[in-house]
């Protein structure tokens, strides 16, 4: 009789054994999955309720063993909400990993130097999984959610690249580019180069904007700020297209004519004296350097050769010299430039 009783038990602790051996390597085989597989933790939702939903999009095999394993390990009830991406060869143990370390899914959203405000609108509302807060705001409904009411939007968000967990408001990017921004524009002013002519950081920006949507060549920054700085300095108007095409707006038909260039807008620096009233793009932070530190340079003007660089005079005639060869071709219709 004790014997029989000392096979049954050895017999059930090796049935034992085997079951927690069986457990053990079920628990750390590939899920059967051929691709990558993003899933949703929802909030508040159960380890229970969340292995159940694996199981039935066919991810997982062995829901309640995985969620016993939880338990004994006290792990079950510390999962976070968010997205999680499923590799192929995770194991159910290194899914139950993820989600006890909220290892979610960071998503990114690249704000590229030289948009307009609107075009970061319109690149936000077709962001991936980003709560679009801001659709039917204003640009100053925006500005005033941000806390800068006294501020306007153009120009305003650093380009840089943000990441956004599922869900999130695109407030939260807007709200980082801003004090990006911020932070970026109060370092750079104070080292500065001497006897600019700008009075605030502010002015800066608006520089650095004209000098980003101006420059086709990156290594002349530095000296298209120069012509810029100098022509401030001796009181001429800037002359500058994209700040023409900037003030059109809609009314912009693609290519600038004479009738453009005398259209009398707020940012129409062949009509007007000194730099725009705002910002008329998001310039990176090679321009923003640019217009603090511009090239030790007498030139006055510039041209674009046509290959994405420039060309720059000190004297008019110079100039007009370069307009017609590099502009002009021979027709007198063309227009100079600045």
């Amino acid at each position: 009789m004790i014997r029989a009783l000392v096979i049954a038990m050895m017999l059930g602790l090796l049935g034992i054994a085997a079951a927690i051996g069986w457990g053990a390597w079920a628990l750390t085989q590939p899920l059967p999955i051929d691709d990558v597989r993003m899933v949703e933790v929802e909030r508040g939702a159960s380890l229970a309720r969340t292995l159940r939903a694996l199981e039935a999009d066919g991810i997982l095999e062995h829901p309640e063993l995985l969620r016993l394993w939880a338990r004994i390990h006290g792990s079950g009830a510390t999962i976070h909400a968010g997205e999680y991406r499923l590799r192929p060869g995770m194991t159910p143990l290194a899914v139950l990993d993820d989600f006890v370390a909220g290892r979610v899914v960071r998503r990114h959203f690249t704000v590229i130097e030289g948009w307009r405000f609107s075009d970061l609108r319109r690149a936000l509302a077709a962001a991936p999984r980003l709560r679009a807060d801001t659709a039917d705001l204003t640009d100053e409904e925006i500005m005033a959610r941000l806390g800068r009411p006294d501020l306007p939007a153009e120009g305003r968000f650093f380009p840089d690249t943000y990441d956004y967990l599922a869900d999130q408001s695109d407030l939260v990017i807007l709200r980082r580019a801003l004090a990006r921004m911020d932070e970026i524009l109060a370092r750079e002013w104070q080292g500065r180069s001497f006897g600019l002519p700008y009075e605030t950081p502010e002015e800066v920006l608006v520089m650095a904007s004209v000098v980003e949507k101006e420059t086709g060549l990156p290594s002349e920054r530095p000296k298209v700020a120069a012509v810029f700085v100098r022509r401030l300095e001796r009181g001429m108007r800037l002359q500058t297209d994209p700040t023409v095409i900037y003030g059109l707006g809609e009314d912009f038909g693609g290519t600038l004519t004479r009738a453009d260039l005398r259209k009398d807008t707020p940012w129409n620096t062949y009509v007007h004296h000194g730099l725009p009233p705002t910002p008329i793009a998001m310039p990176g932070l090679a321009s923003i350097r640019a217009a603090l530190h511009p090239a030790e340079t007498d030139a006055l003007y510039f041209v674009a050769r046509g290959d994405g660089s420039s060309h720059f005079s000190a004297t008019l005639e110079e100039h007009n010299a370069a307009v017609w060869r590099y502009l002009r071709g021979g027709r007198d219709s063309a227009r100079e430039a600045p």
